[in-house]
């Protein structure tokens, strides 16, 4: 493997590490704030958490998926993780007013997947070459 593609799979780490932090908070966080009301005032209850996970992932999905699909010539990945991306973004803008706070939370669950799946096969078609 060589230096760029070491730091590509670096970056498709992280970004499934993001994704799934955020659909852990997104399903656990109204039981723990149920346990642990004070955790309603903190960054983890808030909006805010989600959007600082999505300037995260946002870049880092985009420059891993971009050089991994460069480098493989599967484009169908980075579909599949711009799909995610889409969702998540509507979501995050939009996702609360139009199909409330349950269809927020399935949305935000299947673009996290979404974004994971493309970038696990990302890596797996980059360990490849």
């Amino acid at each position: 493997m060589n230096m760029p593609t070491t730091y590509l799979a670096y970056l498709d780490k992280l970004t499934i590490a993001t994704s799934a932090i955020c659909a852990i908070h997104c399903l656990f966080l109204p039981i723990l704030i149920v346990v642990f009301p004070a955790l309603g005032a903190t960054i983890f209850g808030q909006e805010t958490f989600h959007a600082l996970l999505l300037w995260f992932i946002i870049p880092s999905s985009i420059v891993a998926l971009t050089l991994g699909c460069r480098a493989h010539r599967y484009p169908n990945v980075a579909v599949l993780g711009a799909t995610g991306l889409a969702i998540l973004i509507f979501t995050a803008i939009l996702g609360h007013d139009l199909i409330g706070e349950s269809g927020e939370r399935i949305a935000t669950l299947l673009g996290s997947f979404a974004i994971a799946a493309g970038h696990l096969g990302n890596y797996m078609l980059c360990q490849r070459i």
